[in-house]
């Protein structure tokens, strides 16, 4: 229950927190605080205050973006496996893989590497000859055109 209560409030602190509005309200505690400042002579008790202030809403923060991150990364993750099981030429011992060790999770990337550096070259040689049969079109026009009969000649 409480777990529950923490993952409501820290989604919507989260959503509030990036909101385009709540930039313009922190930009204008700034300018509070330096009017504040201003006003006290950036007395020893001014900065205390300001700086307990500012730490403790940053370290509660932080937490809380954290805690909607993970969740946001789990969730991607589960959508993730689900598109990789319903796909039959997937590697479906992918499924799971936030659980694999580092050397696990290099050795895959090594693989996917490979795979990328295969594709890049597959995808030069179609590159090319997609512009040897665009380069050679106008000519197979014209021999068409010279060799075979229009309609018109008939």
């Amino acid at each position: 229950m409480s777990h529950e209560i923490f993952r409501q409030f820290s989604s919507r602190i989260a959503r509030f927190v990036g909101l385009s509005w709540t930039f313009v309200l922190a930009v204008s505690l700034v300018g509070g605080w330096v009017t504040g400042g201003l006003l006290h002579g950036f007395s020893d008790t001014w900065l205390l205050v300001m700086n307990t202030f500012c730490s403790v809403t940053t370290f509660l923060v932080v937490f809380i973006i954290q805690n909607t991150q993970n969740r946001h990364t789990r969730e991607m993750q589960l959508k993730l496996d689900e598109l990789i099981k319903s796909q039959r030429a997937a590697r479906n011992d992918l499924l799971g893989m936030e659980e694999f060790t580092d050397k696990e999770l290099d050795a895959l990337q090594k693989d996917f590497q490979e795979l990328s550096r295969e594709f890049a070259d597959r995808r030069k040689e179609i590159i090319a000859e997609r512009l040897l049969k665009e380069k050679s079109q106008p000519f197979l026009s014209r021999l068409k055109e010279s060799v075979l009969p229009t309609k018109n000649a008939r």
